[in-house]
């Protein structure tokens, strides 16, 4: 229950969203990027079969969490460059057209990489 006169905003829901991003961007995709980046290219670790591969993204599991980690991402992307771009440039009264821009381009990837993880396989 909020005081009277206290405004409610979705703030800290932001914060949690961005917070869950950087973990998933900090642990999560440098992993993803080392195996099939680098060590999968190089031969340091053998390539899974094709079939093997279509198996794992034909769960349903799989491609939640896929969504989950491109959504995490995105929004902390979008929360880190919303601020910078409102405090390095000072364009803080712009704010609702900027928080609107960041967030909806990252709804717009997010829906992106659900369509192909969906709708491709």
């Amino acid at each position: 229950m909020t005081s009277p006169g206290r405004r409610v905003t979705p703030e800290p829901f932001v914060w949690l969203l961005f917070s869950a991003g950087g973990v998933v961007a900090a642990l999560v995709l440098p992993v993803l990027l080392v195996l099939f980046g680098v060590a999968i290219p190089l031969g340091w670790v053998a390539a899974p079969d094709h079939e093997h591969l279509l198996a794992v993204l034909r769960n349903p599991l799989t491609r939640l969490g896929l969504i989950g980690v491109c959504a995490l991402a995105l929004v902390h992307a979008a929360h880190r460059i919303r601020f910078t771009v409102e405090h390095a440039f000072r364009l803080g009264r712009y704010d609702p057209i900027i928080a609107t821009a960041c967030y909806g381009a990252a709804a717009a990837g997010t829906a992106a990489a659900a369509y192909l993880l969906l709708a491709a396989l």
